[in-house]
């Protein structure tokens, strides 16, 4: 077996079976490692076993270094510290780092930048090209219809998701402030409303969390203007579509020069 060579951070978690399952179902990525914290229960087990597709060698491990130094890129859905760390390590490796990581802080982003300059690292709040696509929308949406209209993003998320506003509903928020040639901060982003808030700020991008049952992902941007409502929306039905996403921008980052990507970049939606 030949192809790209890949690493999945994770992988005994829900994203990294689907991750390994994908990268043995595409042509031209192979799985040559699979990472777990220190005190999985996992370790040493055949990472194709525990993501269903049967047998394939490759044994589950906390120890990276061996890996990163004989693999040409990593998929890693973790924390943000273990983000961070791995992001060093892709750099010293110089090898592609595939981020869907989400909950990063300011802090955790500057290490990434740091680590871009000798490695490829392609970072998204999501990973699904109907999500990217849908965000491309949303900017120019935004920057075709200005103030006039107000923009609130609603999404939804299974009970066990731990950080809030989502990954995604960052990204779609930054599509919109970047329509609108505005930073998505705490000047102009609403991340929550109780009580008596007064009428609402124009200019400014609303964000609402629900959490509940075993949902995905939905995602919803509203443009509510005098007498008409837009609403573009995306659901996700399925964890594949993340997985397949972050393989492909792990394959098309080969031969790309060290830097900072998103998914827009990997599927070329940035002239939208």
């Amino acid at each position: 077996m030949s192809g790209k060579r890949i690493i999945v951070v994770g992988s005994a978690g829900r994203m990294g079976r689907m991750l390994i399952e994908t990268i043995h179902q595409t042509e031209g990525a192979l799985l040559v490692g699979a990472i777990e914290h220190d005190a999985s229960p996992f370790l040493g087990k055949d990472s194709g076993l525990i993501a269903g597709i049967g047998e394939n060698g490759i044994r589950i491990t906390d120890d990276p270094l061996a890996l990163f130094a004989a693999a040409d890129a990593v998929i890693d859905f973790s924390t943000p510290s273990s983000t961070t760390h791995y992001a060093a390590l892709a750099a010293q490796a110089r090898i592609v780092h595939v981020v869907g990581t989400t909950g990063m802080a300011s802090d955790d982003i500057a290490k990434l930048e740091a680590a871009a300059r000798h490695a490829v690292i392609i970072r998204s709040g999501n990973m699904s090209l109907g999500v990217n696509l849908l965000a491309a929308l949303v900017k120019r949406v935004a920057k075709t219809l200005g103030e006039d209209f107000d923009i609130e993003i609603l999404e939804m998320h299974h009970r066990l998701k731990v950080d809030a506003p989502s990954g995604t509903a960052l990204l779609l928020g930054e599509a919109a402030a970047a329509g609108r040639g505005i930073p998505l901060d705490d000047e102009h982003s609403v991340r929550s409303r109780d009580g008596h808030t007064g009428v609402r700020e124009n200019g400014t991008i609303g964000f609402s969390s629900l959490r509940g049952g075993t949902v995905v992902g939905d995602h919803s941007v509203i443009f509510a203007g005098p007498h008409e409502r837009i609403t573009l929306s995306h659901n996700a039905e399925n964890r594949i579509i993340f997985a397949r996403g972050a393989v492909r921008a792990a394959l098309w980052g080969q031969g790309k020069k060290p830097g900072l990507y998103s998914m827009m970049d990997v599927l070329n939606l940035g002239d939208i």
